[in-house]
């Protein structure tokens, strides 16, 4: 065992045969790019800074509500009542766990615009978010530059997970070609969630990254993993042999829809929230000072500091961030939302 006192921490890690001190030293020099910071975002986050991943990038659009607590992990009633969004109250408690490596919060909404410039230097990106759009933009990257990812996913009870090296694996549109359509899908609000299937998952997907990130391909997982743990169902099932087999529109045929923008959209129904996001990215940073004067003077409730405004309006609570996006509560209806932010915010 290694005499190198900054090592001592990961000691029992280290002793584990697949990691050992060569293994620990690697992921001490990776850098991982997490996109989202919710129920698998926390739990995934968490392990990788214990486990002394050297540089984590959290990026997450949200901020944190009251019915986070019950499965998002790093979040207490402390950051809501500071009105922190998610990536910034995780970077904290996380810089506190383990002061040794870097995180980064970046408060900002995954799209085609921003992918690249969030993933280019990271050496595995690993999948916390909660809809296909994103999951659809992350496999594109990967497939053309040849990147390596873990998508994962849970809902109610169950949850599924699968690791994606470009070349080695089907790639996630080889498995799911097209996202599910509005309503064939259980969402947060209509089906719920556990918190042991997020666990669960975002464990598996820890571990699949440990293995990549330590010099191990050979060892990760090859199938799409299913778990129920309320039906008590474990499947495993066999993807290998879809690898080249299918006329897969991204690793086949190279034709990146999500990230050359012929799929996808800038407004997004929120799982479980009854909430849209309008994003509207501008020139320059939002001056919050200036919109709180104006929303002030139309007589209602103004809050805000360097991360968030908060303000009511027609029964409607907006939340807005300093790029320009919005989650508009109290409505699911996306034209509603466009037109909201549109006459409280701007075009």
């Amino acid at each position: 065992m290694s005499k190198d006192p900054s090592l001592e921490r990961y000691s029992r890690q280290m002793r584990f045969g697949g990691i050992l001190e060569k293994g620990q030293r690697k992921l001490l020099e990776a850098r991982v790019t997490l996109c989202g910071c919710g129920a698998l975002g926390t739990v995934i986050a968490n392990a990788l800074v214990r486990a002394g991943v050297g540089f984590v990038r959290i990026v997450d659009r949200d901020f944190i509500e009251n019915h986070n607590l019950q499965r998002q992990v790093l979040f207490d009633e402390a950051d809501i009542a500071a009105n922190l969004p998610k990536a910034e109250a995780a970077a904290r408690k996380l810089r506190i766990v383990n002061s040794s490596v870097t995180v980064e919060a970046v408060v900002t909404d995954i799209d085609r615009t921003n992918i690249l410039e969030l993933s280019k230097d990271a050496d595995i990106i690993l999948d916390g978010t909660d809809n296909f759009e994103i999951r659809y933009l992350i496999n594109d990257v990967s497939v053309k530059f040849g990147k390596p990812w873990v998508y994962g996913g849970s809902i109610g009870s169950h949850g599924q997970t699968m690791t994606i090296i470009p070349g080695q694996t089907p790639c996630l549109r080889c498995v799911f070609e097209a996202a599910p359509a509005p309503g064939e899908a259980g969402t947060c609000e209509t089906a719920g969630v556990l918190a042991p299937i997020v666990s669960i998952i975002a464990s598996f997907q820890v571990a699949e990254c440990l293995k990549i990130l330590t010099g191990q391909p050979e060892t990760i997982n090859r199938e799409l993993v299913y778990i129920d743990v309320w039906e008590n169902i474990s499947r495993r099932i066999k993807i290998a042999p879809l690898l080249g087999k299918v006329d897969c529109p991204c690793c086949q045929r190279k034709k990146f829809e999500w990230l050359e923008g012929d799929q996808g959209s800038q407004t997004t129904s929120l799982c479980g929230r009854n909430a849209v996001q309008v994003a509207h990215r501008v020139a320059s940073k939002l001056n919050f000072e200036e919109m709180a004067s104006h929303l002030k003077l139309m007589g209602g409730e103004v809050s805000f500091n360097r991360f968030l405004l908060k303000f009511t309006a027609e029964g409607h609570e907006f939340t807005v961030f300093p790029d320009g996006r919005a989650i508009i509560k109290g409505t699911s209806d996306l034209d509603k939302a466009r037109v909201l932010y549109a006459k409280y915010i701007g075009h």
